[in-house]
């Protein structure tokens, strides 16, 4: 079978290759560390891949069934559902005279980029045999900047748009390649974060079915596992909403989710033009700004990408943003609501994100409690995702009151379908095996009847969200549906939300639609600089948006489940979550933001790497 082969071929390629596997130093290097030994000639990149190959094979694969041990230790990673077993070679072909920003750098893609010669399977087994004729165009930039790729990274599967109640970092890919290997179809098909990779010991239901009992983040789960683990230098993950975010916080490393239109998405398995992109994932913020500047850019094959012709909107380097002393005089403001009270912040969250304002303000920086205007509209007007959601807003047209915004379930279904029938990277073609056979995958539907013909491997979660996204079969009045939504979302998260923090002023159409109370507190007559939100509490607003978001490490806590997991297994002893402060900002502000990330790193270095022994039961940062 094509799939157990790559995934056997890769194994091989860690276990048969050369001698000089320690003579480079992985764990917590960067990028200028490796730069630096290249110019001293203390390391090739054929050193530098190798020793992240033997690193790999040490911690993200095993040569038993999975789960080790029934669960009870720790397990494989599994950060890459796929290795490039040519990275040694590509490594040797690179061009010494001609360095790229990338030179030589080892990274881990999402595997929803498209990627020649690999897979690109966007963790579903409807689509595990899909390789593309073409490069996505970032995984073209990064290989013309020097970068090697290292392979490609677990996900959760179509970025966490499929079923409800999946766990991040799940796949049915990724479980098809581990029980093809011998592993229990009940139990395997989870990547597992560093911080503690082992799986949730508690007997009863939904959490006894081998998850992990330390979430991974998702969707980009597989290069937040990886970059947090020192599998990789750097990756690359995609974001709609929270899913560069979400695993960055978890596995405590540094995530840019971009502007909309900053980095193209051609190539890229999609939810929705409205809202994707990819972004940079790093163990520093200045490994973040190097990344970001490859990926940015114009792409003809992209048109969200047009702004970059305008000149000062996307650049190629961001390092000079860089600055200890951004913070200071920035103003900050900090919506409480929903993001610290309904969304269940808790004490020792609350802890870490209060240390980290304090921090900032001995900085220079002010911070101002003030929620977005129109929040309480903006929460009511929600996605649409069962086929009932669908139902009720073709019912409702694009001249009613739309129930719910279908930018995502419509997004989901023309643009896959587009993806799909480009034929630089579709159509898709499913994992097969002696007792399922290879199919070819034109459509969204293809990929739901595939999951129904096969559901003991495709659904252990269902496709609830896929069938409602399959759902809209009304062209005529789909696409007005879609717009409408659209500009009701961007007015609700621009107009009358997030943009009157960052100018002080409240148009007088948002009173006019009463989207805002006719009272408002005074923080909102004033600009501020940036919004903080904790973790990826804020994602959803400028995701929306399509504003830029970056978050930052910022300290540890003890697990959310604790106190079940002690009284289920009294000697498990969970270890502690990492978690994150976002900073988030108008369209084309990463320069500014990368400046405050950049400062509050430097003052506070909350990263580490992972403790296997840290059970402590206190909040911290480190």
């Amino acid at each position: 079978m094509r799939l157990h082969y790559l995934w056997i071929a890769s194994a091989a390629a860690l276990a048969t290759a050369g001698a000089r596997a320690d003579s480079f130093p992985v764990v917590e290097t960067t990028i200028d560390k490796i730069h630096a030994a290249y110019e001293a000639g203390k390391a090739t990149p054929e050193d530098v891949v190798q020793a992240y190959l033997d690193r790999i094979n040490k911690f993200d694969r095993t040569p038993s069934p999975q789960p080790i041990n029934g669960g009870k230790v720790n397990q494989p990673l599994n950060a890459y559902m796929l290795v490039n077993k040519h990275a040694l070679r590509d490594a040797s072909k690179l061009d010494p005279t001609a360095r790229g920003p990338l030179f030589g750098i080892p990274i881990i893609l999402k595997d929803n980029i498209a990627t020649l010669h690999m897979t690109t399977t966007a963790g579903s087994v409807a689509l595990g045999g899909s390789e593309p004729d073409r490069d996505a165009t970032i995984a073209g930039k990064l290989r013309a900047a020097g970068a090697i790729i290292l392979g490609k990274g677990t996900l959760t599967e179509f970025a966490n748009f499929i079923a409800f109640g999946m766990p991040t970092g799940f796949s049915s890919q990724l479980r098809f390649q581990l029980f093809q290997l011998g592993g229990d179809l009940a139990k395997v098909g989870y990547g597992f974060n560093s911080y503690d990779p082992r799986i949730d010991p508690r007997t009863t239901a939904p959490v006894n079915d081998g998850r992990p009992v330390l979430a991974t983040g998702g969707s980009s789960s597989g290069p937040g596992i990886a970059v947090g683990d020192n599998l990789a230098t750097v990756g690359v993950g995609t974001e709609t909403s929270g899913s560069i975010l979400s695993p960055s916080g978890q596995n405590m490393i540094v995530g840019i989710k971009p502007t909309l239109g900053l980095v193209s998405r051609s190539g890229i398995v999609p939810i929705t033009a409205g809202q994707d992109t990819a972004g940079p994932m790093a163990r520093t913020v200045t490994d973040a700004a190097k990344l970001l500047g490859v990926l940015a850019g114009f792409d003809p094959n992209d048109s969200a990408t047009q702004p970059c012709l305008t000149p000062g909107k996307c650049l190629s380097d961001y390092t000079p943003f860089l600055d200890s002393n951004a913070l200071a005089g920035a103003h900050i403001a900090v919506p409480k609501n929903p993001y610290w009270t309904s969304f269940g912040l808790g004490a020792n969250r609350t802890a870490l994100m209060n240390a980290a304002i304090a921090k900032m303000t001995a900085l220079g920086a002010t911070f101002e409690d003030c929620d977005l205007p129109d929040q309480d509209a903006l929460s009511a007007f929600n996605s649409c995702l069962s086929t009932d959601d669908t139902a009720a807003r073709e019912a409702a047209g694009p001249n009613g009151t739309a129930p719910c915004t279908s930018v995502l379930g419509f997004g989901f279904k023309r643009d896959l379908n587009s993806y799909l029938a480009n034929p630089n990277f579709g159509p898709g073609v499913s994992a097969s095996s002696a007792t399922i056979p290879v199919r070819t995958i034109n459509t969204l539907h293809d990929v739901v009847q595939f999951n129904a013909d096969h559901p003991e491997v495709a659904l252990k979660y269902g496709q609830a969200i896929a069938l409602g996204s399959d759902a809209y079969n009304s062209p005529s009045i789909d696409q007005a549906d879609y717009d409408a939504d659209r500009a009701r979302d961007l007015f609700l998260t621009r107009t009358c939300g997030l943009d009157p923090l960052y100018t002080g002023v409240v148009p007088q159409i948002c009173h006019d639609q009463g989207v805002v109370p006719a009272t408002l507190p005074s923080c909102v007559t004033h600009p501020h600089d940036a919004v903080l939100f904790p973790a990826n509490f804020g994602a959803n607003p400028p995701a929306r948006a399509g504003y830029p978001s970056i978050i930052v490490p910022a300290g540890r806590f003890p697990n959310l489940a604790k106190a079940s997991i002690d009284a289920a297994d009294p000697t498990f002893s969970p270890k502690r979550s990492p978690f994150g402060v976002t900073f988030s900002g108008p369209a084309f502000s990463e320069p500014k933001l990368i400046g405050f990330a950049y400062a509050y790193e430097q003052a506070s270095h909350c990263r580490i790497t992972p403790d296997q022994n840290d059970s402590l039961n206190t909040v911290s940062c480190p």
